[in-house]
């Protein structure tokens, strides 16, 4: 199986420094990885901004990066179309997105996010 990598699986896992980091670090050992451009978006901007990681922009770029070589990360499209999405909120479509992105590629959603409902969404604990 491969994990679809969400942007706060992604962000504990390259933040040594993050609450979570041991989890997600345990986790995600010896397991198929993949991003996306969603994930690695949402992963530089929260790395970058003022008001969360504060991590230079360009360090985070490399950051993810070093990961994808390093661990050997898969990379898919963005290549859902947001129209029909379906998502309950605006504060969910990123998630729905992400999941029905997973579903679609038959991969699994790794997330923290305990608030996600769909078929394809795995926990990371």
């Amino acid at each position: 199986m491969k994990y679809l990598l969400d942007v706060n699986a992604l962000i504990s896992l390259l933040h040594a420094t993050h609450q979570q980091h041991a989890t997600a670090f345990a986790w995600a050992t010896g397991k198929d990885l993949v991003l996306c451009p969603i994930s690695e978006l949402g992963f530089l901007r929260i790395s970058s901004h003022p008001r969360g990681l504060r991590q230079a922009v360009a360090d985070a770029e490399l950051a993810v990066g070093q990961f994808k070589k390093e661990a050997r990360v898969s990379f898919i499209p963005d290549d859902l179309s947001a129209d029909a999405l379906g998502a309950p909120s605006s504060d969910s479509v990123t998630d729905t997105y992400l999941a029905k992105l997973a579903g679609r590629h038959s991969l699994r959603l790794a997330t923290f996010d305990q608030g996600i409902k769909h078929p394809a969404v795995e926990l990371i604990v």
